[in-house]
């Protein structure tokens, strides 16, 4: 794209300055090609060393430099086209060898062969040739290569790499060069495929072996491009800036540049510019907007001297170099930042609101559940090992109630594996409670957490700011006595010994609720899987989701229909009075289970013989039981 934006503005600029291109009344043209100032053909017309001539050559005017065909000039790059004869070495079936060895001379001109767009090409087989310069009168060897091919095996199209084909570069500040071919090497064994070898100092760009070449005179007598550099000998941009008279850079926006390929310098137009510097007034702005119009559609491009801009309306901005308009940051805010706040400000109230309603509902299950007269108790005594944990708290320890913590299911609940405080423990998520124990339940829970024996879990603490309390127990880590008696998969063969004692630990755990509890705690659930055991086979009693510290006949009935069917007193059933008895005899059934390694209920039996008390009391009455 960059390319094709070049190429319109030196056509633009080619049309629009034409006239500006030589002196008054001095040539610019010679048949089809373009002479600028400082070339020419008619004295006063051309700077010392930079005349032409212009001549007929078939009924077509064509321009020589010397005897040397032009074919181009740039002032932009300083370099000139010349064509330049190949030179040719031939062997014929009798022996006979004709050759024509070229030469070219630029000695005491501006000319340079250009060292950068050249090269020595050589194409043949079984050839050597150098190309030689006449330096302080003397002969001397630049350069040569040789190239070799017994046969036309390994030669390629568009490959030159010493087989069929090789090149050399030359060195900077060469006016002249002379082609002499290597005698020694004698290409007699080859000249049936290969009858003739070239070499010729050319432009590289314009070469492209081809191996039709090796095996015809196709390039015998051709003409091919070779590019001179020149320059304003003798004087460097200083110097010649400051002898003044003589400076050639005479067009205002013009720059100086010294030569590269030997002393000397030329002239260029600056950037934005475009024309010939060697004439005043000759670099002339480029009218980019004309030109390429280089500028987006959604901007005015508007020419300034030596470059262009891309304007915008109102509220935007260019962006880049093709000027595209965007809207600018200040107005993008403006407009953004007014509803976004907006929004923003919104948002702000409702989490704002959201969070006091939560916050009063918090408050209002604390107060219910009697949080305010835990607290309390608590401040009066600092004594207490139970805590009061914050939703917060539980929905961490349990990753928010993830289903991989759950450890157990209950009647009232569920129970979830935790860490609080660094301490593994046992979070129990209650399923519902009673609106009459609501206000007491806060103090009830303190009495709990008083209870200290070895054989009942602790109860470390709850959460009073939900609908419905969360419990947080010592965790105990080997599963229930249920389970070790009747689970197929994870139960064990436990010993009469283990047996006796677990029924010995948990009736002193009932004792000490009965009787050293102040006041007296009716446990209302006792059932195996109520009894969990630790590492050692430790009973521990667990699970007083249906406890009463002081029953009223209310209490008792509601407490009464939480237990579990198989461990309920019928007695209590029938009078809805729930006692210490009502323990005792659930605990009867505990030791039916040890003993009997029976469940305490079975659905699928008739009668009486669903349950195991029954049974037992039946086989007591019979005299069944050994």
């Amino acid at each position: 794209m960059k390319q094709f934006q070049l190429l319109l503005i030196t056509m633009y600029i080619s049309t629009a300055i034409g006239s500006l291109n030589t002196l008054p009344g001095c040539n610019d043209t010679c048949g089809a090609v373009s002479i600028p100032y400082p070339f020419g053909f008619s004295p006063g017309c051309y700077l010392p060393g930079f005349n032409l001539s212009c001549s007929n050559v078939n009924g077509t005017y064509q321009p020589f430099l010397s005897e040397y065909e032009l074919v181009s000039i740039d002032l932009s790059s300083a370099r000139a086209r010349i064509k330049n004869t190949i030179s040719s070495i031939c062997h014929s079936p009798t022996g006979k060898i004709t050759s024509h060895a070229g030469w070219v001379s630029l000695m005491y001109t501006p000319y340079r062969f250009s060292n950068t767009q050249n090269k020595v090409s050589l194409i043949g087989c079984e050839t050597f040739a150098f190309v030689g310069i006449w330096q302080d009168s003397t002969w001397g060897f630049t350069g040569g290569c040789v190239s070799e091919c017994p046969d036309l095996v390994g030669i390629e199209n568009g490959t030159c790499s010493g087989i069929g084909c090789c090149q050399t570069t030359i060195p900077k500040g060469m006016n002249y060069y002379e082609v002499e071919f290597d005698s020694r090497y004698n290409n007699s064994m080859v000249y049936k495929f290969n009858p003739c070898s070239y070499v010729v100092l050319m432009e590289d760009a314009g070469f492209v072996f081809d191996t039709s070449y090796i095996t015809t005179t196709a390039l015998l007598h051709k003409k091919v491009p070779l590019v001179l550099d020149w320059a304003i000998r003798n004087q460097t941009c200083k110097d010649a800036i400051r002898a003044g008279t003589s400076y050639a850079c005479v067009s205002g926006n013009s720059e100086c540049i010294n030569s590269t390929n030997d002393s000397g310098y030329w002239c260029k137009c600056s950037s934005g510019y475009q024309g010939n510097p060697y004439l005043i007034g000759g670099c002339q702005d480029i009218n980019e907007c004309v030109a390429i119009n280089p500028c987006a559609k959604s901007s005015e491009c508007h020419n300034t001297p030596g470059g262009y801009e891309c304007l915008c309306p109102f509220g935007r901005h260019a962006r880049g170099h093709d000027g595209a308009c965007e809207l600018q940051v200040s107005v993008i805010i403006g407009i953004c930042i007014s509803p976004l706040a907006m929004l923003l400000l919104g948002l702000g109230i409702y989490i704002l609101r959201e969070r006091r309603k939560l916050k009063k509902v918090k408050q209002k299950y604390f107060k219910q559940h009697g949080g305010w007269l835990l607290f309390e108790e608590m401040k009066s005594s600092k004594d207490y090992g139970f805590t009061i944990f914050s939703e917060e708290d539980i929905k961490k320890a349990t990753n928010n109630y993830d289903n991989t913590q759950i450890i157990g299911h209950g009647g009232h609940g569920t129970v979830y594996k935790g860490i609080l405080k660094g301490n593994v423990v046992a979070i129990k998520k209650c399923k519902f409670i009673d609106e009459s124990q609501k206000k007491e339940f806060g103090k009830e829970m303190l009495i709990l957490s008083e209870i200290n024996h070895k054989n009942i879990v602790k109860l470390l603490g709850c959460c009073l700011e939900v609908e419905v309390p969360i419990l947080v127990y010592e965790f105990i880590s080997n599963g229930t006595l249920f389970q070790k008696i009747h689970d197929k998969k994870h139960g064990v063969c436990l010993s009469l010994e283990n047996r006796l004692r677990i029924a010995r630990e948990s009736a002193e755990a009932l004792t000490y609720l009965h009787s050293s509890a102040s006041p007296p705690i009716l446990h209302g659930d006792v059932k195996s899987s109520n009894i969990l055991l630790d590492d050692n086979y430790t009973a521990k009693v667990s699970d007083f989701g249906a406890s009463i510290l002081a029953p009223n006949n209310e209490a008792q009935f509601v407490t009464l229909v939480q237990g579990t069917c198989g461990y309920l007193d019928p007695e209590c059933l029938l009078t809805c009075q729930l006692t210490d008895k009502s323990d005792v005899f659930s605990f009867g059934v505990v030791l039916l289970e040890l003993l009997t390694s029976k469940l305490p209920i079975y659905f699928d039996k008739p009668g009486d013989e669903k349950v195991l008390s029954s049974c037992f009391l039946a086989a007591m009455k019979e005299g069944r039981v050994q």
